[in-house]
């Protein structure tokens, strides 16, 4: 439908939250293209928007509640204001929820899975004509992608989602039920749009998945390839200076890729693996495929090939039945790995997964208690690991602009935020010296633009 065919009534702005993990980023930017190719417009700063979508995660304790309180605020704000917004429900509690969504909340006119938002331009149409509409539909292929329109204009670092869902069934996670089966894009499609993408202006792409590492495809010559044969022919598209991942599982991780850790310059020092806990008793309960011992041994092998690489980690404390022994195993995990980042959280029961109902459900208190001791192990590492990169010199990629005047932003090849006083340009590479520490950036010395 062309922008001059939307029915009257239908939004001429529009704004995305979006909520979680980076797959939810990529996943609102594209919506947010599909809303601007039927001529619906970004809302300006500080505007009501006329739709509004919220594009959910269910990971998160009490998700489903927080959005009926999000939903409530619009309406309520909107009678304020003398303006009837119109709102979609997005994202993985849409795909969980689904029409119970539509009777709690009379103010949502739509409600549309991960798998289904290309159709978001249809369902808006509908709505503008006075109906509601639920879509959660979950094909067993990658249709979506190939119904969004081509990306136009991205910022110098874009992500390119490659593979969906997954077959894991991780205790404690409700993504396989949210998200799907693993479904891998197919290799040409993705060579393609990351052309586009670098055309568009990236200089750095990061590549998606739930289980990211397990992405299998044919390359050009009908040869079967993992996530390193991928990385190494995104690696010879000429203006593309930077390549990442994320976010992979240890049961995934190939010789391959692990070797192209080594052999790859464009593939950076980084690597985001998720142990969850250093309790083999509990790593079993969370049905996760490796040890403690084994997830170690596979960290070694990265550093072997690139000893310079940056670890990152995820954590759940207090899942049921741990114990105060099997929470110090987590502690001495970190205090072997020294991560450069992680993400942990407490324990939060997720209905319809196998953890929400197990004995042993561990208080509140007793995972608060035990969160703090992790996350102060955790930012000791972060700040050490920042303080050692002082006098290392390193390419920078100007992402955008700083939080005081005249100050710019960019990341390291570790995925350090980089700040700088200098006069500097979105998109610019620089080399320069890092030169003082903080707990999650470093100040940079410009020393010459390499590329503008």
């Amino acid at each position: 439908m062309k922008p001059t065919d939307t029915p009257q009534g239908a939004p001429r702005t529009y704004r995305v939250k979006s909520f979680g993990c980076q797959m939810n980023v990529y996943d609102g930017e594209r919506m947010g293209e599909l809303l601007e190719a039927k001529g619906i417009t970004p809302a300006a700063d500080g505007e009501d928007a006329d739709l509004v979508v919220l594009n959910t995660c269910h990971i998160r304790e009490k998700a489903t509640e927080k959005v009926y309180s999000d939903v409530g605020r619009l309406v309520k704000a909107g009678r304020a204001a003398g303006k009837k917004s119109m709102i979609a429900v997005a994202g993985c509690v849409a795909q969980a929820e689904g029409e119970e969504i539509m009777k709690r909340s009379p103010g949502v006119g739509m409600v549309v899975g991960p798998q289904a938002y290309h159709r978001l331009g249809d369902m808006v149409d509908r709505a503008a004509r006075g109906e509601r509409s639920t879509d959660t539909d979950m094909p067993e292929n990658n249709a979506k992608f190939g119904a969004l329109p081509a990306r136009r204009r991205v910022s110098p670092s874009a992500f390119l989602t490659v593979q969906e869902g997954c077959d894991k069934f991780c205790t404690y996670c409700v993504v396989p039920y949210t998200r799907g089966a693993e479904i891998s894009r197919p290799y040409a499609e993705l060579v393609e749009e990351a052309k586009r993408l670098v055309e568009a202006g990236a200089r750095e792409i990061t590549l998606l998945g739930q289980n990211v590492n397990a992405w299998r495809g044919e390359d050009d010559k009908g040869r079967s390839t993992g996530l390193d044969g991928l990385i190494k022919t995104l690696a010879a598209i000429p203006d593309l200076a930077r390549i990442r991942y994320t976010t992979s599982h240890p049961n995934d991780m190939t010789d391959g890729l692990i070797a192209a850790h080594g052999e790859v310059d464009k593939l950076m020092p980084y690597l985001h693996l998720p142990v969850q806990s250093g309790s083999d008793r509990v790593l079993k309960a969370m049905n996760r495929s490796h040890t403690a011992e084994s997830y170690l041994k596979l960290l070694d092998r990265f550093r072997a090939v690139r000893p310079d690489i940056a670890l990152s980690g995820d954590f759940i404390v207090g899942f049921p039945g741990e114990t105060e022994a099997e929470f110090e195993d987590t502690l001495r995990i970190v205090d072997a790995v020294r991560y450069a980042a992680a993400f942990s959280f407490k324990y939060s029961p997720r209905p319809g997964t196998p953890a929400a109902t197990m004995d042993g459900q561990i208080p509140v208190e007793v995972m608060d208690e035990r969160l703090q001791r992790l996350q102060a192990a955790l930012n000791r590492d972060q700040l050490a690991f920042n303080a050692a990169s002082v006098g290392k010199t390193c390419d920078v990629l100007i992402e955008r602009k700083g939080r005081k005047p005249g100050q710019w932003l960019g990341k390291s090849p570790w995925l350090q935020s980089v700040f700088f006083d200098s006069e500097l340009a979105i998109g610019d590479m620089v080399r320069a010296e890092l030169v003082c520490a903080g707990p999650s950036s470093l100040q940079g010395r410009l020393l010459e633009t390499v590329t503008a």
